[in-house]
């Protein structure tokens, strides 16, 4: 099989048109067109579906497919590794984690670890969905539960804590709670439905009641930097993640003796990373600034 058009069709099934390929490839729409014609020819199959609004894999071109993407991270991989070959580490590490995690706490630290490494450079995703590490989607994950890609390479990290917590402007206006039983009557903030196991777990305000009842939210905020900024207002009382407000001077620790469920962290990335130099030196460096700022997690 032709390696060149093997990775024009790659391209091309990303892309989902020839147009959008050979954009990417930098040639004319027909150039592409004709060396895919050329491998189905050869392979005596059709590849592909042709529609008004794009291109469809069909059953063949998905088995193809697979195998391409495969071959393509291979050699990815193995170009990582030559590169790190070299005395000093260099290239392109993409580490995704959660969107307030990855704004709040580790972006202001990357300053040290890219002065350290000046030949590493560095893509940071954040997004509240867990990305596809096995599909190429990212290289490293910071994930703050449990990962559920079983083949995942898993590094324990740390154990992240919750309190409550209000605005001393809403506590002179409504109150400071001094038992749990106080927040009946008092305006909570919560993150409200999601299936994000993390941010589920910072609902639990509106379970807790002395009458068995649930509490009904004051405001459901779906993102966790709008529940600081909600709180910081003088909006209500919320449950925050303890990275997240430190050094915060308009927020006020809530009934601070009481704690909810620590979630712990994790750095994940796929096994045919498990050479890249890359990815290694990242990991030591967040377990170093981790360590150093415990009291603080």
């Amino acid at each position: 099989m032709d390696w060149d058009r093997l990775r024009i069709f790659h391209i091309v099934a990303e892309a989902g048109s020839f147009t959008a390929a050979g954009v990417r490839l930098n040639c004319s729409q027909s150039a592409v067109s004709r060396q895919i014609r050329a491998l189905e020819e050869s392979l005596n199959v059709s590849l592909f579906t042709r529609h008004a609004r794009g291109l469809v894999l069909t059953q063949e071109g998905h088995e193809l497919f697979g195998t391409a993407r495969e071959v393509v991270h291979r050699i990815e991989e193995t170009e990582r590794s030559l590169l790190e070959s070299k005395e000093r580490p260099s290239g392109l590490l993409r580490v995704t984690t959660m969107v307030t995690f990855g704004a709040v706490w580790l972006t202001p630290h990357l300053e040290q670890f890219m002065s350290e490494y000046p030949d590493i450079d560095l893509k940071l995703i954040l997004d509240d969905k867990d990305l596809d590490l096995s599909a190429g989607e990212a290289d490293v994950a910071i994930r703050l539960h449990e990962p559920q890609q079983a083949d995942l390479i898993q590094r324990p990290l740390a154990s992240f804590h919750t309190h409550i917590y209000a605005s001393p402007e809403y506590l002179a206006r409504r109150g400071t709670p001094i038992t749990l039983d106080d927040l009946d009557g008092h305006d909570l903030i919560t993150f409200g439905e999601t299936s994000n196991p993390t941010v589920r777990g910072l609902n639990w305000l509106v379970d807790q009641s002395l009458g068995g009842k649930a509490r009904a939210p004051r405001l459901q905020v779906n993102n966790l930097y709008g529940i600081l900024h909600a709180v910081e207002a003088g909006m209500g009382i919320a449950v925050l993640p303890d990275y997240l407000v430190h050094n915060r001077q308009k927020l006020v620790r809530v009934l601070p003796t009481i704690e909810g469920q620590p979630f712990n962290s994790y750095y994940c990335y796929p096994p045919e990373l498990r050479g890249s130099l890359r990815v290694a030196l990242f990991r030591d460096f967040m377990v170093r600034q981790i360590r150093a700022e415990s009291n603080i997690l």
